[in-house]
């Protein structure tokens, strides 16, 4: 009667919480590759990366937690093969791990640069402990960096960049940034706001090449447009891509993502998948997705556990996301498309506001820039599928948060 989560991250943990928590008897493993306690990843590229920070993990659960719950913790082992005829996972060290129900945990790795000069030293990828200590040894010296990406991670490390001193150029493809998560009008004021802290952004603009200096690290960034910028530090943040290939290798179904049912199975009904690497039809878009943030880790985590225990509800939670790019904070709730109609709250001039995405007339998505509670009010709102008119949201004074406490008010017994 088992239970075996290959990942040590936000989803896999969480898996293995609520089971216990919904008194799940029966023994309950861990499979994590990287050594150590499991640790919270957001960190490595905003508060570690600063002045004052210091790559020290900072852990999910306390090392306590795994002895308390009765879950047994395998780290510094990976899984290697999965056999669903034998219901058996095989690890890197050759031990095989009998299993009731499997959930891949397996999360995402960074989509590496492969152009000319890309093993270069001094050029960093972002997304393990062991990548944050090598980075931020390496910024203590830097003085010019480049970013390759205008996504979060890229930009939350411009930003710390940027407060230590640095020289700091971004290169991105797109013309604008973050442009898979957010509508235009927040994406430009973002990038004005980088650019008035000294951060060059250079859009439409990607990386063609890295070259050395005279000490062989690498010491010049070429981009496609052939110009040439100097670099004392590279960092890439150019997406990821999900870690499905153990499950692809099992014979499960992958695209973009282990491909999960709205309970979160597997097309085999006795393995699940969550998180990062899982492929799951969307209540909010209507369409197949994969979501990349705590959010949704921790929430379909917790849907897994009760799915593994009996439940056959679907999985509607809705997503939501934040970056802090230095002292800008960005949140968003719901999912923005191309074509929404795009409402403004608030004064970008006076740096905090909200732009509301309405599709159909319907509101489907809020991105909020310093305003955590206007967010705050935006998730209630969108949760409960309440939706203001959008010629509403035009009225001065409008906000998504006495919004939010009018309809709670409405909505409680008398």
């Amino acid at each position: 009667m088992s239970v075996v989560i290959i990942g040590g991250g936000q989803a896999g943990l969480q898996v293995a919480d609520s089971l216990r928590s919904g008194g799940y008897p029966e023994a309950v493993t861990v499979i994590a590759d990287e050594p150590g306690l499991p640790y919270q990843r957001p960190p490595l590229s905003k508060d570690y990366l600063s002045p004052e920070g210091s790559p020290a993990p900072l852990p999910l659960r306390a090392a306590s937690f795994f002895a308390d719950k009765e879950i047994t913790l395998r780290s510094g082992v990976r899984a290697a093969a999965v056999d669903r005829a034998a219901r058996a996972v095989t690890l890197g060290d050759g031990e095989q791990v009998d299993y009731r129900h499997l959930v891949f945990a397996t999360g995402a790795a960074n989509r590496a640069l492969t152009c000319p000069g890309a093993d270069l030293p001094g050029v960093h990828l972002l997304r393990t402990l062991s990548d944050a200590e090598a980075l931020h040894a390496d910024l203590a010296a830097a003085r010019r960096v480049v970013v390759v990406g205008a996504g979060f991670i890229g930009l939350e490390v411009a930003a710390a960049a940027r407060a230590r001193g640095c020289e700091v150029t971004v290169l991105e493809f797109a013309p604008g940034p973050m442009g898979r998560a957010l509508s235009p009008v927040t994406g430009a004021w973002f990038a004005a706001a980088h650019t008035r802290a000294g951060i060059r952004l250079q859009f439409s603009e990607g990386i063609a090449s890295l070259e050395p200096g005279m000490d062989g690290r690498v010491g010049w960034a070429v981009s496609t447009t052939g110009a040439r910028y100097r670099a004392d530090l590279v960092v890439a943040g150019i997406g990821v891509v999900p870690n499905d290939a153990l499950a692809a290798a099992a014979g499960l179904e992958t695209g973009n993502g282990i491909v999960v049912d709205a309970a979160l199975r597997t097309s085999d009904p006795s393995v699940l998948a969550v998180g990062d690497c899982a492929s799951f039809p969307s209540a909010h878009t209507g369409a197949r997705i994969r979501v990349e943030s705590v959010q949704n880790a921790t929430d379909q985590g917790r849907h897994a556990a009760r799915t593994i225990l009996g439940a056959a509800e679907p999985y509607t939670d809705l997503p939501w996301f934040w970056s802090n790019q230095g002292s800008l904070r960005l949140q968003i709730a719901g999912i923005s498309a191309p074509g929404d109609q795009l409402v403004t709250s608030g004064d970008p001039e006076s740096g905090k506001f909200s732009v509301l995405c309405f599709r159909d007339g319907r509101l489907a998505a809020v991105e909020s820039v310093n305003s955590p509670g206007e967010h705050l009010g935006a998730r209630k709102l969108l949760a409960a599928g309440i939706s203001p008119a959008p010629e509403e949201v035009a009225v001065p004074g409008f906000s998504l948060k006495s919004l939010a406490r009018q309809a709670v008010a409405a909505a409680s017994p008398a």
